[in-house]
């Protein structure tokens, strides 16, 4: 049974509406949140291995803005794209095809691979007036403070591609690794709120299509970070970090905004990779003020 979500009231208050729409060759699922005719619209990117369920925490704490959020190709509700490699060039011509047919104009967010995947749709030529990244990834993340866990997973990954399909994907999408990975990144001390964590990572941290993509997408999500794209962005950006991040810790996180022409950087305390789940009021007020400058 499902652990109730700490924002499911304000989230209930929000309305949304899931849609699909045609992205190079294949069929990208979104979801609409908030009112149509909002002064303002963000579209999200989420992170690796993840779905949109990830981000409405956030979602739930920015009533009155329409927030447009895609699942990433061979993640949650949309299918791989056909005969691509899910590398960093497709994820950012899919990213920027995707905010031109489904919100032209809107801000960009992206959180975590998101991130990667959002700066350098960016920085390749997504128009939009201003970029917000939480929990950037804004060194090589193995380098990171945990870059032996690191290290571990790229032997998991490649373990789980190369045995035999039935034993790899039962190896990828077994509760145990999971739960480990969502112990590793939980910071907060209430019990609740871990629960509720450890039940969305059991619930959706296993919906991807197959064992290729999510190789494809692991490669790219630690061959690849923020730093790369930062210097031909030109918007206004937003960094969101934690201080406490295992995958980038807060002095990458400060170099990364000096990279940037113009980027701004709010440090959250005690908390890591999940600011999205453990600190979003946070995150959304840095985002209200960001887009009220």
């Amino acid at each position: 049974m499902p652990v109730a979500s700490p924002y499911a009231d304000r989230l209930a208050r929000i309305p949304v509406e899931r849609r699909e729409v045609a992205v190079l060759g294949g069929s990208t699922a979104y979801w609409v949140y908030g009112p149509e005719d909002a002064d303002t619209t963000i579209v999200a990117y989420h992170g690796f291995r993840g779905d949109h369920h990830g981000l409405e925490p956030v979602v739930a704490h920015l009533p009155g803005v329409r927030v447009v959020m895609p699942d990433l190709p061979g993640f949650g509700a949309s299918p791989p794209l056909p005969d691509r490699a899910h590398d960093l060039e497709t994820y950012a011509a899919w990213a920027a095809a995707f905010a031109a047919a489904a919100a032209p104009g809107a801000v960009v967010l992206g959180h975590s691979f998101g991130s990667i995947v959002a700066a350098a749709a960016v920085a390749r030529g997504l128009a939009t007036p201003r970029l917000i990244l939480i929990n950037p990834i804004g060194a090589p993340a193995l380098e990171g403070p945990r870059g032996l866990f690191t290290r571990l997973a790229v032997l998991y990954y490649g373990a789980g591609a190369r045995l035999p399909e039935r034993i790899g994907t039962w190896l990828l999408r077994t509760r145990v690794i999971v739960r480990i990975m969502s112990l590793a990144m939980a910071k907060t001390r209430d019990p609740a709120l871990r629960r509720w964590i450890h039940d969305q990572h059991d619930r959706f941290f296993s919906g991807f299509a197959d064992r290729d993509v999510l190789r494809e997408a692991f490669v790219t999500s630690v061959s690849h970070d923020v730093r790369e794209s930062a210097p031909r962005i030109a918007q206004p950006t937003l960094l969101v970090a934690a201080d406490r991040d295992d995958i980038t810790p807060i002095e990458a996180e400060r170099r990364l905004r000096a990279l940037f022409p113009d980027a701004r950087l709010v440090e959250l305390a005690d908390v890591g990779h999940l600011i999205h789940y453990e600190k979003p009021a946070e995150a959304a007020e840095a985002i209200r003020r960001f887009l009220s400058e």
